[in-house]
C-alpha cells in the first residue's frame, strides 16, 4: 500500500497517536490498584467503553480491508453478515450470554475465562485444558495480526519490516504490560472512535464522488451485465442482488463468510472477558446500541463501499475493481487514488487502530491465562499482577517468534478461500456414497 502523502506529516500524526495511546496505558497503570483491576478492569467499566472495546477487538485490519475487497467481488449480499453480527455478535452476546458471564463470573470470583469455566463445572482440569488451548492456539492468530500490522507500517512509513514488526509489538506490549485490562479497554475505546470516524468519512466521500446514494446504487445495479463470466457461471447475479440459491457463490457467501464469521464471534474468549468488566446487567443493556452502531459502521460500510469501488474504477479506468489485483488490494488502491491526502492519513490511523486493538486484547487474554491460570496455579499461588505481566511478555515473544518464522504473506487471495467449501462438498458426496452402499448391503442381508 503506497501512501501518496507527506512522510513528515504522516510521522508527526503517528507520533501524536502513539503518545496518546501510551498515555492511556499510563492511565491504566495509575488506576490499577489490585489484581482484579489488572485482569477485569475492576468490574466497573463504562458501557460506552465496553461497547467500543468489544467492537474494536472484534474488527481487525484484515476485516476492514478483506471485507471490503470480498464485497467488491461478491457484492452487497454480504450485508447479511452485518445483520448476523448485530443479532448474534451484539444482541445475543450482550443480552443473553454476556449477562450470564458477568453475573456468574462475579459470583464465583472468576478473573479469567478459563477460571470461569473451571469454577462453573468444579473442574481444575477444565481450567488447565482450556488454558492450554488458548496458549497453544492463540499465538497463531496473534502472529497473523502482527504480520499484517508490520507490513502495513512498513509500506506506510517506509521502514524495514523487522523494525516495523518489533516496534509494533513493543508499543502494544508496553501499554498492555503496565496498564492491564484498564489500559487495553481505554485504548480500544479511543481506537474504536478513530475507526468509526474513518469508516464514516469513507462512506460519505464515496457517495459524494459517485453522485449521491441513488445515483451510485443505480450505477452499480446497471453493471449487472458486467459480472465476470467465471462468477456468473457459478451463480453470481450482480453486485446488488443475492447469488442463485444453492450455487457455489451462494455457498461461499452464506456458509463460509456469513455463518462462519457471524456465529464464530461467540467463541472468542478475548471478547467474552469484556462482559466480566461490566458493573451490572444494565451496563450491558446500555452498551448494545453503541455496539450495534459500531458493527454497522465497520462491516456495513465495508460491504457498501467495496461493491461501489467497481463503479468508481469502471468510470475512471474502464475496468472492474478486481482487475487491479486480488481482493485484498481493492480498498487500499481505492483509498490511494480516490481520496484526499488528509483522509489517507485518517484511514491509515483507522487500520493501525484496528490492528493494535485486536493485538492488545489477544495479548492480555493469553498473558493472564499463562501467568494466572497456569503458572500461578501450578505454583500453588494466588493471581498476581507480576505473574500476569510475565505471562504477557512470554506470549508476545512466542507470537513474535511465530511471526518471524511464518511467511510474510499469510493470507491467500479471497478467491482461494472457497477451497474448503469444495473439500467439504467432496466429503459430503463421499459420505452419501458410503451410506448408500451400506444401505444396499443391509438390504441384501435382510433379503429385502
Amino acid at each position: 500500500m503506497t501512501m501518496a502523502v507527506s512522510t513528515e506529516l504522516t510521522i508527526l500524526i503517528v507520533l501524536f497517536y502513539l503518545v496518546l495511546i501510551l498515555g492511556l496505558g499510563y492511565y491504566g497503570y495509575q488506576r490499577t490498584k489490585k489484581v482484579e483491576d489488572y485482569m477485569v478492569a475492576g468490574r466497573n467499566t463504562h458501557p460506552m467503553v465496553i461497547a467500543l472495546s468489544y467492537g474494536a477487538t472484534f474488527i481487525s485490519t484484515s476485516a476492514i480491508v478483506g471485507f471490503g475487497g470480498t464485497a467488491a467481488q461478491y457484492g452487497m449480499s454480504l450485508m447479511w453478515l452485518t445483520v448476523l453480527c448485530i443479532v448474534v455478535g451484539v444482541i445475543i452476546a450482550f443480552l443473553f450470554m454476556g449477562k450470564r458471564i458477568r453475573r456468574i463470573g462475579k459470583e464465583l470470583g472468576a478473573l479469567t475465562y478459563p477460571e470461569l469455566l473451571g469454577k462453573m463445572f468444579g473442574s481444575k482440569f477444565l481450567i488447565y485444558a482450556s488454558g492450554l488451548i488458548f496458549v497453544a492456539a492463540m499465538p497463531l492468530y496473534t502472529a497473523a495480526v502482527l504480520i499484517g500490522g508490520a507490513r502495513f507500517i512498513e509500506t506506510t512509513l517506509g521502514i524495514p519490516y523487522m523494525t516495523a514488526l518489533l516496534g509494533f509489538a513493543g508499543v502494544v506490549a508496553l501499554y498492555v504490560v503496565i496498564g492491564g485490562l484498564i489500559a487495553v479497554m481505554y485504548t480500544d475505546a479511543v481506537q474504536g472512535a478513530i475507526m468509526l470516524a474513518g469508516m464514516g468519512i469513507l462512506l460519505v466521500l464515496t457517495y459524494v464522488y459517485l453522485g449521491g446514494v441513488t445515483a451510485a446504487n443505480s450505477a452499480l445495479e446497471a453493471m449487472t451485465p458486467l459480472v465476470p463470466e467465471n462468477l456468473a457461471a457459478i451463480g453470481m447475479t450482480g453486485w446488488t442482488s443475492m447469488p442463485e440459491f444453492g450455487s457455489p457463490v451462494w455457498m461461499t457467501v452464506i456458509t463460509t463468510l456469513v455463518l462462519g464469521v457471524g456465529i464464530g464471534v461467540l467463541a472468542q474468549p478475548q471478547l467474552a472477558v469484556r462482559f466480566m468488566t461490566a458493573k451490572d446487567g444494565k451496563s450491558l443493556n446500555r452498551a448494545v446500541p453503541m455496539g450495534a452502531l459500531f458493527i454497522v459502521m465497520m462491516t456495513g460500510v465495508a460491504f457498501t463501499v467495496g461493491p461501489l469501488t467497481n463503479v468508481y474504477f469502471m468510470e475512471t479506468t474502464g475496468q472492474l475493481a478486481l482487475a487491479a489485483g486480488n481482493a485484498d488490494s481493492v480498498i487500499p488502491l481505492y483509498i490511494n487514488v480516490a481520496m484526499p491526502e488528509l483522509f489517507v492519513i485518517i484511514f491509515m490511523l483507522t487500520l493501525l487502530s484496528a490492528a493494535m486493538s485486536t493485538l492488545s486484547s489477544l495479548l492480555h487474554t493469553m498473558g493472564t491465562t499463562l501467568g494466572g491460570d497456569m503458572f500461578a496455579r501450578l505454583k500453588g499461588k494466588r493471581y498476581s499482577v507480576r505473574a500476569n505481566q510475565v505471562g504477557i511478555v512470554v506470549m508476545m515473544l512466542a507470537s513474535l517468534a511465530i511471526a518471524v518464522v511464518m511467511p510474510r504473506r499469510v493470507l491467500l487471495p479471497v478467491r482461494q478461500r472457497c477451497l474448503w467449501v469444495c473439500v467439504r462438498r467432496h466429503f459430503c458426496l463421499r459420505l452419501r456414497t458410503v451410506l448408500r452402499r451400506r444401505r444396499r448391503r443391509c438390504s441384501r442381508r435382510s433379503g429385502v
